[in-house]
């Protein structure tokens, strides 16, 4: 018989995002996204940091400054990015899995993708104008959005079990 216990492919997928996330040396905001095109297969990972070859001790993490540019907003790429430029597929038709709505930004790039689908677990900027305007654009784009109930709300990873 087998286990009834094991997790769905929405909290798999989601768990591997939530994962990513845990490679940002943002000191505020870790997040990160998975993309899963046909037959639930993964085709691009990625997490909020910054570009290859600018290291993270020359550039500033902070949400404020004298200025926007001693700020990390003008420097980090976003996790959607990231998973987007990461992925070895087309990406017609697949789905982003990431733990925080996607900013307008990202919007663009995931429209564009051929992604068609979001899912997600926070919505904690919903009000602020980026966001609406990225839910104006998959409205008119076509790209279903949902946010994701998890059932588990703790899933474990034991290393020591394998071992």
């Amino acid at each position: 018989m087998k286990r009834k216990d094991y997790i769905s492919w929405d909290e798999y997928f989601m768990g591997i995002a939530l994962l990513s996330a845990q490679r940002s040396k943002d000191p505020n905001t870790q997040v990160g996204a998975c993309i899963v095109g046909k037959n639930n297969k993964i085709v691009g990972i990625g997490y909020n940091g910054f570009p290859i070859g600018c290291s993270d001790d020359d550039f500033s993490w902070e949400r404020t400054g004298e200025n926007v540019n001693a700020t990390k907003y003008p420097y980090v790429v976003h996790a959607e990015a990231n998973a987007i430029l990461n992925s070895t597929k087309d990406l017609h038709g697949a789905k982003l899995y990431v733990g925080l709505f996607p900013c307008n930004e990202c919007a663009k790039l995931i429209i564009q993708s051929g992604i068609t689908e979001i899912i997600y677990l926070s919505d904690k900027y919903k009000d602020t104008d980026s966001v609406k305007a990225s839910r104006r654009m998959f409205e008119k784009a076509s790209v279903k959005e949902r946010q994701l109930i998890i059932k588990n709300k703790l899933i474990k990873l034991d290393f020591e079990k394998v071992l």
